[in-house]
């Protein structure tokens, strides 16, 4: 029996990376003989009901998997509540896209991550005389520091703040949305480490490199080259993807003290063309052999 599935990415998201990004999984699929369609998550709705249901038009039939490249939660939630397996599951996505969470998660498995503090929550839209306890802050992360908010990607809402007035300032503007107070890794400045797991296997890796940014993203203007990660890298990013439930994600690693690794972050929808250019491999075919595994075996829990 051929296996077919759904690859959803989101619809209002009108940048080529992501429809590349789908469009690499399907090839994958129909290369080894699986069915795969593309939908955008606005192709299908949840429908709420004594039973869960979905509301989709171009097919009725439900598929045997679904590769979830998107961020909408509630969707991949509905077609779980379906029985339909979702890789990523809705609640690795939720905590990958929370770095907040995501660290916290590391934190509590005792893997290494940068000292960090989370800002507390606040409703009003004017801050009160120093409700975030600045100088305790700065007293335990020192400056420079990195303030990070939640939610975002492509080292897109993270700051580098020099100075005391530079995080009063940083505050200012992003007060009301969750963000942390970070250490700054100073060893590690315009570079990292992108280690592809797949499973409980790294199947590629590449070292960034930035000459101008804090950030080694490559949407940021990073260069890449192909990069042979040690054993323990290897470990420690299996381990980070075990940590928020994901069957695969992009594992990015900062260089400590010595180049001891230090988890920068964990994401379970990286978008692969870039690691796939660098090193010629291609973790969409590792994702789609993995995803048949998974299927052909009962009982095994990620």
């Amino acid at each position: 029996m051929t296996l077919s599935g759904w690859i959803i990415y989101n619809g209002s998201l009108n940048s080529e990376k992501f429809i590349d990004f789908a469009c690499m999984l399907q090839s994958a699929a129909h290369k080894q003989k699986m069915n795969a369609m593309i939908y955008k998550n606005n192709d299908i709705m949840s429908y709420l009901s004594l039973h869960p249901q979905i509301i989709q038009d171009k097919r009725k039939d439900l598929p045997d998997f679904v590769i979830f490249t998107d961020k909408d939660i509630y969707l991949a939630k509905q077609l779980e509540l379906l029985g339909i397996r979702v890789f990523n599951r809705a609640k690795a996505i939720a905590t990958s896209d929370d770095k907040i969470a995501t660290y916290q998660r590391l934190a509590e498995l005792q893997l290494p991550i940068p000292k960090t503090i989370v800002a507390p929550k606040s409703f009003t839209e004017k801050i009160s005389s120093n409700f975030y306890q600045i100088d305790q802050i700065i007293e335990r992360l020192g400056l420079p520091m990195i303030v990070k908010e939640a939610f975002g990607s492509f080292g897109e809402q993270v700051y580098l703040v020099n100075t005391k007035e530079e995080l009063r300032e940083i505050i200012q503007t992003i007060h009301g949305r969750p963000f942390m107070f970070q250490e700054f890794i100073e060893t590690s400045y315009g570079r990292d480490l992108r280690l592809q797991v797949i499973g409980s296997q790294v199947v590629t890796a590449m070292k960034r490199t930035a000459k101008d940014d804090f950030r080694a993203n490559i949407t940021a203007g990073g260069t890449m080259e192909a990069y042979k990660p040690t054993k323990y890298e290897v470990d420690l990013a299996i381990k980070a993807t075990k940590a928020i439930g994901a069957d695969f994600a992009g594992v990015d690693l900062l260089f400590g003290e010595n180049d001891e690794p230090i988890i920068c972050e964990v994401n379970s929808n990286a978008h692969i063309r870039n690691i796939y250019e660098c090193t010629n491999i291609n973790p969409a075919d590792a994702i789609i052999s993995y995803i048949r595994k998974q299927l052909s075996t009962t009982g095994e829990q990620i």
